[in-house]
């Protein structure tokens, strides 16, 4: 397995992210995403940090579906490519009605056929051929205008496609079209059921096989000297949980809810939705149990993270993307390369 890791620049502490990536280089990590959300974008970052590493992949994990045009996607892409020396992977995701309606004031109706014809035209830029396209959400050029098919001016350069999916038809369109797939939510037993089967169903659509799509999957690592420490690890990280289950996207639209719901939690997941949007944040958090956090998560001793790394390569994750916990620098650095040091042990069997 590779290793990677996640960082979102919003925190306002920039110097200490440029930090954490260049030493997280010198661990020997394999990648680093960049998140966008609601905070700041992921390409000014990721254009900083190409000047600033010289080996570590690069990759915005994720750029939002609508926010750019998918022009604006691929030229963005190409020139982080370029200035990177070919070292960057282009992350896309859909995100969710609350951020791209309730920020960006941009309809989130049909998400996947923006997608598809998102990745369609940004290949078709890559080319460096004259863009043409004419699909249910884009056409370019538009019709009966004075526009005419134009080819981008930056060389030509192939980037990876990485999407960020979790609903059924998402999966089987990230099998079907993409490099790689951002997952999360991953629990190693019910991943076939919840993940696997529609990835595969989109890939053998498009006469593909497991190996090539990178599967990267991501969760928080927290190593503990002992499991006397467990419990309050384990119940710092409940509110967490509770707010990606009852507050990310809206009341009706909520994909991290509906993977842990495909995963077994249905019926806690539906309970702990309806408490969080009711406003009774401390009754949701309650609800969260030990398992799903344990179960979705890299949290316990060395011996319990290694064992949770083996399930998670067995079950097909080709990278896995550490977010490493602790209150300082230097804490979540340990985490960091005491979790990359297990997956190179792993690697050694």
């Amino acid at each position: 397995m590779r290793t990677a890791t996640t960082v979102e620049a919003s925190g306002g502490a920039w110097s200490e992210i440029v930090e954490f990536v260049v030493e997280a280089e010198k661990l020997g990590l394999d990648i680093c995403w960049v998140a966008e959300a609601w905070g700041s974008d992921a390409p000014s970052p990721l254009g900083y940090l190409a000047g600033r590493t010289e080996r570590i992949l690069l990759g915005s994990g994720v750029i939002q579906l609508g926010t750019r045009s998918p022009v604006t996607v691929a030229q963005t892409a190409m020139t982080l490519a370029h200035l990177s020396d070919g070292r960057f992977r282009l992350g896309l995701g859909a995100s969710g009605p609350q951020v791209i309606e309730g920020l960006h004031g941009i309809p989130f109706a049909r998400p996947l056929t923006r997608m598809r014809e998102t990745v369609e035209i940004v290949r078709s830029a890559f080319s460096g051929e004259r863009i043409r396209f004419e699909g249910r959400q884009y056409t370019i050029p538009l019709p009966d205008g004075e526009g005419r098919p134009m080819r981008l001016s930056v060389p030509p350069v192939q980037v990876p496609v990485y999407l960020a999916t979790l609903s059924p038809k998402m999966l089987e369109l990230t099998g079907e079209i993409a490099d790689g797939w951002l997952g999360t939510s991953f629990v190693p037993e019910g991943a076939d059921d919840a993940y696997f089967t529609h990835l595969d169903g989109g890939l053998a659509r498009a006469g593909r096989t497991r190996a090539d799509l990178d599967v990267c999957q991501g969760a928080e690592i927290n190593i503990v000297a002992d499991e006397g420490q467990l419990a309050e690890v384990v119940g710092s990280r409940k509110k967490e949980l509770a707010f990606s289950l009852g507050g990310m996207g809206s009341g009706s639209t909520n994909f991290y809810n509906n993977a842990y719901s495909r995963q077994g939690w249905a019926d806690v997941a539906a309970r702990i939705r309806e408490r969080w949007q009711a406003g009774d944040r401390d009754g949701a958090t309650a609800l969260v149990t030990d398992e799903m956090v344990l179960a979705t998560t890299l949290i316990g001793t060395e011996d319990m993270v290694r064992a949770r790394l083996g399930d998670w390569r067995a079950a097909g994750v080709d990278t896995v993307r550490l977010y490493p916990a602790g209150d300082t620098l230097a804490a979540r650095l340990d985490n960091l390369g005491r979790g990359i040091d297990l997956v190179r042990a792993l690697d050694a069997r």
